[in-house]
């Protein structure tokens, strides 16, 4: 289905591929997996053809139907039932013509091609996905226009995977789906009859529904049989067998320079020196294992403070006089860690959102101890970043009154050290903004971590890191995420 041989791909004189080679077979289903910023979504774009290579090439299968969600979320009046169904365009092209057609071997061979594409069954398969996806029957009649991008968004994947299309890139599927939907969308794409390249830095998928994985690393891509977590296995085996042999090669290398350096000037010895000198010249260095550097997060830890952080008796909050969530009895100390699951527009973000004082209690009453600290992270503050500052200046700001050796430690918590600190904001990858946002909220050591979505532009390694960090820190953690291994 997919080839790509010998592959060269720059972007702004970055290397970003070099003789990069791929195959993937009809009817695979391959995870595409990598640090943030390797080029996992340049590579879709080329194979979309919005790239084209500098060298090598990036194949399809010329007869192929390709489907890619669409960058912009669908709006206007059309109901999400409609914008679905219009998606597979052949179903909908043959219907109008079948109310104008008058020839009756035409009609025939309409009507035997839609019941060939299944057509009549279309409405019921496109209702089941949006059901999957969080719709329900009377959300389906709406109009796309009264729904907020996030879940326009997963219209915009809904109406791809109806069109069942014989090669399917899927970039991110479950950034914007919460946890019954994320679970949903596993489940599809496990039985997906087609082919399937996904980038996702969501173990629990890559683990249930890919066969293969194509590994991103040092601007080449490796492919490994199997899921993530066997991906995971073969390469650390790989990795340890080729430092292994580096190691040997390496001895042999010396004991064979030895021999030369002590018998180059002995006659009797000269022949051999030389031809070992040849055997040297003739060996293939193995390359050294080049580890990937590793992202950190560590949060300070925070002061001691008597229970209860917070106590909710009865409270009530919402929006404008509607509340969303009413009669809350909650209590928050040190060693408690909550998650907080369900449905999209459940209340999840508004409960933290009040519990940070971004809202204000509709009806109860809220107490917390005089001095509470907290930190916030919020997938939203990313647009309130300055974009032509850096990661020093946002902190230098933050921390007005702390030496630059300060500043840059705090920074160097959560991997930003060198000239990574000192890069503008506008060149940072998603996950590497996340960081930064994570490095600001933990600046008072808070005595609470609420974290709304906080794994969604972090790749794997990062989410592991946040896991290691989070299990680290005394304080108390409140946690909305559809990462279903965070969580655990």
């Amino acid at each position: 289905m997919l080839h790509v041989n010998d592959m060269t791909f720059r972007l702004g004189g970055r290397v970003l591929f070099d003789k990069a080679t791929l195959h993937l077979p009809k009817g695979k289903k391959m995870g595409l997996v990598g640090r943030n910023g390797t080029g996992k979504t340049t590579l879709f774009r080329m194979i979309l053809g919005d790239l084209h290579t500098d060298a090598g090439a990036v194949r399809v299968r010329p007869t192929a139907r390709i489907g890619t969600v669409a960058q912009e979320a669908p709006s206007g009046p059309t109901s999400l039932i409609d914008t679905v169904l219009a998606a597979d365009t052949e179903r909908a092209q043959l219907l109008a013509e079948a109310e104008t057609a008058t020839d009756p071997g035409r009609i025939a061979d309409i009507h035997n091609r839609l019941a060939d594409i299944d057509a009549q069954t279309a409405p019921a398969r496109a209702a089941r996905i949006l059901a999957g996806l969080g719709f329900d029957e009377e959300a389906q009649a709406r109009p796309c226009s009264e729904f907020s991008g996030g879940w326009r968004m997963r219209v915009a994947l809904a109406a791809t995977l109806f069109a069942r299309p014989d090669f399917l890139l899927l970039d991110e599927p479950t950034n914007h789906l919460d946890l019954e939907a994320a679970l949903w969308l596993e489940g599809y794409l496990a039985s997906w009859p087609g082919t399937l390249l996904v980038i996702s830095h969501d173990r629990t998928l890559l683990n249930t529904v890919v066969d293969e994985i194509a590994h991103l690393s040092e601007q080449k891509l490796t492919r490994y049989a199997g899921n993530y977590d066997r991906f995971e296995r073969t390469r650390r085996e790989r990795q340890a067998q080729q430092a292994k042999l580096q190691a040997k090669q390496l001895s042999e290398q010396r004991r064979i320079q030895a021999f030369v350096d002590r018998f180059k000037a002995k006659a009797s010895k000269a022949s051999q020196a030389q031809s070992r000198l040849k055997m040297l010249a003739r060996m293939e260095p193995i390359a050294s294992v080049i580890d990937e550097k590793t992202t950190t997060f560590n949060f300070p830890d925070p002061a001691p403070l008597s229970p209860p952080l917070i106590a909710l008796d009865e409270v009530s909050v919402g929006y404008g006089d509607k509340p969303v969530l009413k009669d809350l009895d909650l209590r928050i100390d040190m060693d408690d860690r909550i998650g907080l699951v369900g449905a999209n527009g459940n209340g999840k973000s508004t409960l933290i959102k009040m519990l940070v004082d971004r809202l204000k209690p509709m009806a109860g009453k809220v107490v917390k101890s005089s001095k509470l600290k907290v930190g916030y992270f919020a997938q939203h503050q990313q647009e309130e970043l300055n974009l032509n500052e850096s990661p020093f200046q946002h902190m230098a700001r933050a921390l007005p009154m702390a030496t630059e050796t300060k500043v840059r430690s705090h920074l160097g918590r959560f991997g930003f050290s060198g000239d990574l600190a000192d890069s503008k904001v506008d060149v940072l990858s998603g996950g590497e903004k996340s960081r930064l946002l994570f490095a600001l909220m933990s600046i008072e050591a808070p005595h609470i971590l609420f974290l709304d979505e906080p794994t969604n532009h972090l790749d794997v390694d990062a989410r592991e890191a946040l896991v290691q960090a989070l299990n680290e820190y005394d304080g108390a953690i409140v946690l909305v995420t559809h990462d279903a291994h965070l969580i655990d």
